[in-house]
């Protein structure tokens, strides 16, 4: 054998001894660490004799700066097990392809949903859903009067303010509008549960107070399938109408989807109707 086919022979045993020390080396890896998208914190609640949880996400540009001021969203159902993680998502991818506006996003995590996001009823087979229900004026005064507050105490926030929630959280937002409609700037509410109560709400509103000076309303309202159309409709027909209107009311009907699916498509078509860039902020590529 010549010297060179002995080289060969060598280079090639060399080659296949170190692959399979390699199949057989330790991947050295640290240790799992918690994965954090936010902050998280809970309020001893005067108004509904119980501790509540907050779950907030803030955008980069918040994190980013020392000094920026962010409007809020705030939304029941807003626990890690409910919607808050997916509306956080939306808010991040849309907020970073520039087609959002940033905001604060405050998720109030459920204790006692059916209480806290209905309002009275003199239907008995409403009655029966949960032990309690009716609780929205409650749950409405503990946002105003305690939620609020303590958010922009610990945040950077300005006056701008936005709520949103589908099915009994939709319901929720419509009572909220038509009742204390100076609370929140934007109200998205999707697949209403607008039945409630036999369908009182919507059949008894009509046009909304004109809005703050320098303050603008926007209502966004969806259905999938399963909705109740009908109302929803009629509610944002009157919430359009007159030769004013106190309030740009968006509807939009989404057949292809049902109440268990309604939520994320619609969301993502909500926040970019209401919130996409400002004129100021387009033209600056802000």
């Amino acid at each position: 054998m010549s010297r060179l086919h002995l080289s060969i022979l060598l280079l090639l045993f060399a080659l296949l001894a170190a692959g399979g020390a390699m199949k057989h080396a330790v991947v050295v890896a640290t240790a799992a660490e918690p994965l954090v998208i936010g902050q998280t914190f809970t309020i001893q609640s005067k108004v509904l004799d119980e501790t509540r949880r907050l779950n907030v996400y803030l955008p980069p540009a918040y994190t980013d700066s020392a000094t920026l001021r962010l409007p809020v969203l705030y939304m029941p159902d807003g626990g890690m097990q409910e919607d808050f993680l997916h509306v956080a998502g939306l808010v991040q991818v849309l907020v970073g392809n520039g087609t959002m506006r940033p905001f604060v996003l405050v998720g109030i995590e459920n204790t006692q949903r059916r209480r806290d996001l209905t309002g009275p009823t003199t239907n008995a087979k409403d009655r029966e859903i949960a032990l309690q229900v009716g609780g929205s004026a409650a749950y409405r005064q503990f946002i105003r009067e305690e939620l609020m507050p303590e958010v922009r105490r610990r945040y950077r926030t300005t006056a701008e303010t936005a709520i949103v929630g589908e099915s009994l959280a939709g319901l929720f937002v419509v009572e909220t509008l038509l009742l204390e409609p100076t609370l929140f700037d934007t109200c998205l509410a999707f697949d209403p549960s607008l039945w409630w109560n036999n369908g009182q709400l919507a059949a008894q509103a009509g046009p909304l107070p004109k809005a703050p000076a320098g303050k603008t309303r926007q209502v966004y309202l969806a259905t999938s399938s399963q909705g109740d159309i009908k109302a929803t409709r009629q509610l944002a027909k009157v919430l359009n109408s007159g030769s004013a209107p106190a309030a740009t009311c968006h509807y939009e009907h989404l057949p292809q989807e049902t109440h268990a699916t309604i939520y994320h498509p619609a969301a993502l078509k909500a926040l970019r109707v209401v919130f996409g860039p400002r004129a100021e902020q387009a033209g600056s590529g802000q």
